[in-house]
């Protein structure tokens, strides 16, 4: 403390620092300077003589000092003003960011809606698709489909036909071919039985899997053949219909091989030693020759037709499968891409938001700045220079002019320190700051 009062009465030197106000001043305000200090200093000697030095009384005469010191520096207008230029100039780039905010707002809101719009769109859209999906299968001429109406009835019944059909084709060239290449004829069984055997299937595998696998896979053999003439009937061309006539000629000299090794073993079975060995001629001659033909070839014949008219309703079908199927995709896309605008609109929310955050930031630092712009800004430092002349002048009175015992001006000037301190906190100033400054309003 003893430390603290022989500071006060240190003289001053040119490395103390300064308030970085003075810096701009001309050598006149630096002589009024040299002159309110005296003056501080002359008040503190006077006014601790008239109170004995009291740390009551210094601490009145404090406040009072500090009020002085405010009006004075209010007169300083040309002082104030070089104080307050910072704060002007921050001011109005504020308020140039805040113009900027305004339109950085109006044009995320602008986006904002814009969004939204292309969401109630897509989801618009969305609605539509799915209508016409349920609307397809009724209406396919309003979508410009090429596609009857009620083609799934009409081939779930040729369904239905080709079904029995494609039994009966299994069953008759199963028993057929058996009758023909494996099974030995019986003199005593009639011609159906031995044309059409019921047990053909399992007599053929009992002999052998060579004969079972024969009887088993040759009704593909016509189905297939079945299929390749559809097949090529789906493109017209002369090739394709020269192909489509080879193939049912393959068919019914198939069917003739047939018939032919079936009523050779008839034949046989009547045959005498008069009866001429049997050949094309003969067999062209039998009425068992042409009805195993046509029990097969027309038979396969009408399957080939039932065939064709049903993969032409599938295919008129799978248009309208196809089209629900495109726009279902479509949704997808859509829904994904709503997914991806919501994104995009969130982020717009938070900017929106940090600018509007950011614009009110703004805008109370813009109060802030204008309340200390309409205030006396008091220089904190140069309060505490001519602060410390006051308390020198107090001091220098206790130690020289009061007629008390030395223990007693120690303790005196350690509460009048002690007081001195108490008054810079209160001020907000301290003899550490350099270029801090101090608001308040008059």
């Amino acid at each position: 403390m003893i430390a603290q009062i022989e500071e006060l009465f240190r003289p001053k030197t040119d490395n103390q620092p300064q308030p970085q106000n003075n810096q701009v001043q001309n050598q006149s305000i630096d002589d009024g300077d040299d002159v309110r200090k005296r003056t501080y200093h002359e008040a503190g000697f006077r006014d601790g003589s008239r109170n004995s030095g009291s740390p009551l009384a210094l601490s009145i005469c404090l406040n009072a000092i500090y009020a002085r010191f405010q009006n004075e520096e209010k007169e300083l207008i040309e002082k104030q003003q070089l104080a307050k230029e910072p704060y002007i100039t921050e001011q109005k780039n504020r308020e140039t960011e805040i113009k900027t905010l305004v339109i950085s707002k109006e044009s995320k809101e602008q986006q904002i809606v814009k969004v939204e719009a292309d969401i109630r769109a897509v989801k618009d859209h969305i609605e539509e698709l799915k209508l016409e999906i349920n609307d397809l299968p009724r209406n396919p001429e309003k979508y410009h489909i090429s596609a009857s109406k009620g083609a799934s009835g009409k081939f779930w019944i040729g369904l239905i036909i080709l079904m029995p059909l494609s039994l009966y084709l299994f069953t008759f060239y199963i028993s057929t071919s058996y009758s023909a290449f494996f099974k030995p004829f019986d003199a005593n069984s009639t011609i159906i039985m031995n044309v059409l055997d019921s047990k053909a299937f399992e007599k053929a595998w009992h002999d052998g899997s060579l004969e079972g696998a024969f009887v088993t896979f040759i009704p593909f053999v016509f189905l297939g053949l079945g299929y390749l003439i559809h097949m090529f009937g789906e493109v017209r061309s002369i090739v394709n219909y020269t192909k489509i006539g080879l193939l049912l000629l393959t068919t019914f000299v198939f069917d003739a091989i047939l018939a032919y090794q079936i009523e050779e073993k008839i034949y046989e079975l009547t045959k005498t030693f008069n009866t001429p060995e049997f050949n094309i001629p003969i067999a062209f001659g039998k009425i068992q020759f042409w009805g195993i033909i046509f029990a097969g070839f027309v038979v396969y014949l009408i399957w080939g037709v039932v065939f064709d008219f049903i993969m032409k309703e599938h295919r008129e079908k799978d248009k309208i499968k196809h089209e629900q199927l495109r726009r279902k995709k479509d949704i997808q896309i859509h829904q994904d891409r709503i997914s991806d605008i919501e994104i995009q609109k969130a982020k717009l929310i938070e900017e929106l938001n940090k600018v509007k955050t950011d614009s009110i930031a703004a805008q109370e630092r813009v109060k802030a700045l204008q309340s200390i712009i309409d205030a006396v800004i008091i220089p904190t430092k140069e309060y505490v220079l001519y602060a410390s002349e006051y308390m020198q002048g107090w001091i220098t009175f206790v130690n020289e002019k009061l007629r008390i015992s030395q223990h007693e001006k120690v303790v005196l000037q350690t509460e009048c320190m002690e007081t001195y301190h108490e008054n810079l906190k209160s001020v907000g100033a301290n003899e550490d700051s350099q270029n801090a400054v101090y608001v308040t309003t008059l």
